[in-house]
């Protein structure tokens, strides 16, 4: 193993480009009528929030698997692993919330995306603690989309 890996530009830009990857559910999904008519929270964040959110927590995570991914370690194929898992809840999210206007289902949906958040980031921390650093913000987001969601849900059951 190499202590420090060169960095590559052609690999930063591959990572980051499929942790932008969910992103095209919710270009495919955004908000519609059904949106704008359910009950939400009175802390319910602004629309025009969720995309710069989004697109800087995508960043993150791809500077975070990017860091990850260029390290051979006997840990770098299973926190890769975990970082394929939540990119796919991730993208199933939005078509299960706006797309098919079913909270329930995506508060499953987004208590998996956590768990497994929450795996992707112990399992970096085994291979690059700045990584997993760099997931927490995205971590939080999640917590409080999360509660978000489960109050929509509520609110509309």
């Amino acid at each position: 193993m190499r202590d420090r890996p060169r960095f590559s530009l052609v690999h930063l830009l591959f990572w980051l480009a499929i942790s932008y990857a969910p992103a095209a559910t919710g270009i495919a999904f955004q908000p519609d009528h059904w949106w704008r008519r359910i009950t939400k929270p009175s802390w319910t964040p602004p629309d025009q929030l969720f995309g710069p959110v989004w697109l800087a927590l995508y960043f993150l995570i791809g500077v975070a698997v990017y860091r990850v991914a260029r390290r051979d370690t006997p840990a770098t194929p299973v926190a890769v692993t975990w970082f394929f898992v939540q990119l796919v809840l991730n993208a199933l999210w939005t078509p299960l919330f706006f797309g098919l206007h079913r909270p329930d289902l995506a508060l499953v949906c987004i208590a998996l995306l956590w768990l497994a958040i929450v795996g992707m980031i112990r399992s970096f921390a085994r291979v690059d603690g700045r990584a997993a650093a760099l997931l927490v913000p995205y971590l939080l987001w999640v917590s409080f989309a999360s509660a978000l969601n489960a109050a929509i849900w509520w609110l509309n059951r």
